[in-house]
């Protein structure tokens, strides 16, 4: 019985999207007579159309490939079910229209929370859907961990270490800003791996104060220089207590266009050392997938096409202890997944002496 796939990556792209397309195409091939539809830019290309059969030449030479053959885009959930004021379009009976013209059995979704809730939305709706769990943030609820996060983290811990050397020689305070605007995972991985002496993530309110004294504790003890991880999305703990809009009218008052650079700023007043801050940002994001990354993705993807083997739909696959399973996209989507306080890794942090400025 043949069936026709469609494929698409939404939201920001990660290192993994083109070996998990392999992944799901290859073992599709060899498990049932498959078509493989790529749909292009995500869900806009699902609104618009814009989808292609595939040849299985295209799927060679990708395992390695860092962002996605598909190309990707956001459409945010929230505008969804929305219909457009300038073209009047329903998007989910557009997206509808799209898999039932394409005649599609089954439609693969590789993202993040965005993608996932969309994915479930329309499953809600009656297609068949499976989703991928993709992101550098590793927030997505079900998973141990989701493709694009090892190799993020193995990109965010090369960063430190090249900035340890230069805070070094220069005896500097060196505030690295990690991506992660909700949650830090990201953050808290390669803080570790690093060696930071400061790790600062969304979860955990810090004080400056407490942030100032370990600076100042290393530069009298001889320690010239210090190394602090920041999430890009870390609280004061004064901010923690601010609604949002609030906290982002107090943000915009600040002098600052960033979390690293303010705090660089804070420290060098309060303690008198040198400060510096940078901010890798989309670097962490591109490139080729680490070996890990590329099993993970490639995994996901096989198990994938076994489900659309067996009609197994309205799921997504996740990683459990050592195991490869799948769990209901109704479970899992829009569920939030932060760094809880008495992990394993928060422990870790602590126990070794890094300051989680709390």
């Amino acid at each position: 019985m043949k069936r026709r796939i469609g494929i698409l990556t939404s939201g920001g792209d990660c290192p993994g999207l083109n070996a998990a397309i392999r992944g799901v195409a290859r073992s599709a091939y060899e498990l049932f007579d498959a078509e493989i539809i790529g749909i292009r830019n995500g869900y806009g290309g699902l609104i618009d159309g814009e989808c292609q059969e595939m040849s299985k030449k295209q799927f060679s030479g990708i395992l390695t490939l860092g962002g996605t053959i598909l190309g990707t885009s956001r459409t945010p959930f929230r505008y969804m079910q929305v219909v457009d004021e300038n073209t009047g379009i329903d998007k989910v009976a557009a997206m509808k229209k799209t898999y039932r013209d394409m005649k599609l059995d089954c439609l693969v979704t590789l993202g993040g929370n965005g993608t996932h809730k969309t994915a479930n939305l329309l499953a809600q709706e009656g297609l068949n859907v499976i989703g991928l769990p993709k992101t550098i943030d590793n927030d997505l609820y079900g998973t141990d961990y989701t493709f694009g996060f090892h190799t993020a983290m193995d990109i965010a811990t090369e960063v430190i270490d090249r900035i340890h050397t230069t805070a070094t020689s220069h005896g500097r305070c060196m505030v690295i800003e990690i991506m992660g605007n909700k949650v830090g995972w990201l953050t808290l991985f390669s803080g570790i791996a690093g060696g930071a002496d400061v790790i600062l993530i969304p979860e955990i309110p810090y004080d400056i104060k407490r942030v100032a004294e370990t600076v100042e504790t290393r530069a009298k003890s001889k320690k010239a220089f210090s190394i602090i991880a920041v999430a890009e999305g870390a609280l004061s703990a004064e901010e923690a207590k601010m609604k949002k809009k609030e906290r982002e009218a107090y943000r915009a008052s600040l002098p600052y266009d960033c979390i690293s650079k303010r705090i660089a700023a804070q420290l060098q007043e309060m303690v008198g050392v040198e400060a510096r801050h940078v901010v890798p940002g989309h670097i962490q994001r591109g490139g080729s997938p680490s070996a890990y990354d590329r099993i993970l993705a490639t995994q996901f993807g096989v198990h994938a096409a076994e489900l659309i083997r067996d009609e197994v739909y309205g799921v997504t696959v996740a990683l459990s202890g050592n195991q490869i399973i799948h769990n209901r996209l109704g479970d899992i989507a829009g569920v939030p997944k932060p760094v809880p306080r008495d992990d394993t890794m928060i422990q870790t942090a602590r126990n070794i002496g890094i300051n989680l400025g709390d």
